[in-house]
C-alpha cells in the first residue's frame, strides 16, 4: 500500500477528514470523541472565525467582523488560512477533523486551490438525521448560542440543503462518503460504528 493510501501522516500532505451534517446532527460531540480515540485534532471553521474576529490585532478581524454584520460568507481564503494556521500550530497530529466545512461549492473550490496539494481528503463523514429532529435537538442542547432558536434553525437547515448538501453529493459521487445514521442511536452507539470506519481507514 502507498504512503498516501494508508492512515499515517505522510511528510508533506495533511490527512483530513471533513465532517458533514445538518445542524444537530452531533458533529461536534462524535469530533471531540473521534479526537480523544484517534489522535485527531478538531477544526471547527466557524469557531476558528469566531475566534479570529475576536483575537486582538488580528489582519483578519475587522473584515471577519463586516461580513459577520451583514450576513454575508467570509471569504474562502480566510477561512482556508485559519485551517492551514491551526493545522501548523498543532504540531505533528495524526490527522485533522474539519467540522462543518465546506459548506458550499465556493469553500470546496477555494480549498482546492489553496489547500489540494496540502492536505489528503480520506473521506467526508455524513452524519445523516432527519431535520425535524435536528431542530428539536438545537433548540433543547443548551450551549448558549445565539443562533440556537426555531427562526435562525431553520434558515441554517435551508442553507444546509441548498448549499451544503450538494457537497455531499459531489463526495459521493467520488465515493468519498461514509454515511452514519445519527437519529434513533445513542452517542455511543453512533460513535461505535465512526470507531469501525476509522479502523477499517487504517487510523489505529
Amino acid at each position: 500500500m502507498a504512503p498516501q493510501e494508508s492512515g499515517i501522516q505522510t511528510k508533506s500532505l495533511y490527512n483530513v477528514v471533513f465532517v458533514l451534517g445538518p445542524p444537530g446532527s452531533g458533529k461536534g460531540t462524535q469530533c471531540a470523541k473521534i479526537q480523544n480515540g484517534f489522535g485527531f485534532v478538531h477544526l471547527s471553521a466557524g469557531d476558528l472565525l469566531r475566534e479570529e474576529r475576536m483575537r486582538a490585532g488580528s489582519q483578519f478581524g475587522e473584515l471577519i467582523e463586516k461580513h459577520i454584520r451583514e450576513g454575508t460568507i467570509v471569504p474562502v481564503e480566510i477561512t482556508c488560512k485559519l485551517l492551514e494556521n491551526a493545522m501548523l500550530a498543532s504540531g505533528d497530529a495524526k490527522g485533522y477533523l474539519i467540522d462543518g466545512f465546506p459548506r458550499n461549492r465556493d469553500n470546496l473550490d477555494g480549498w482546492n486551490r489553496e489547500m489540494g496539494d496540502k492536505t489528503k481528503v480520506h473521506f467526508t463523514l455524513y452524519l445523516s438525521c432527519p431535520l425535524d429532529l435536528c431542530v428539536e435537538r438545537c433548540l433543547h442542547r443548551g450551549q448558549g448560542r445565539t443562533d440556537d432558536n426555531e427562526e435562525s434553525i431553520k434558515k441554517r437547515i435551508v442553507t444546509y440543503n441548498d448549499q451544503t448538501f450538494p457537497i455531499i453529493q459531489h463526495y459521493e459521487k467520488l465515493n468519498m462518503v461514509r454515511e452514519i445514521h445519527a437519529d434513533s442511536k445513542s452517542v455511543d452507539e453512533v460513535y461505535a460504528e465512526i470507531e469501525k470506519l476509522f479502523n477499517d481507514a487504517g487510523f489505529h
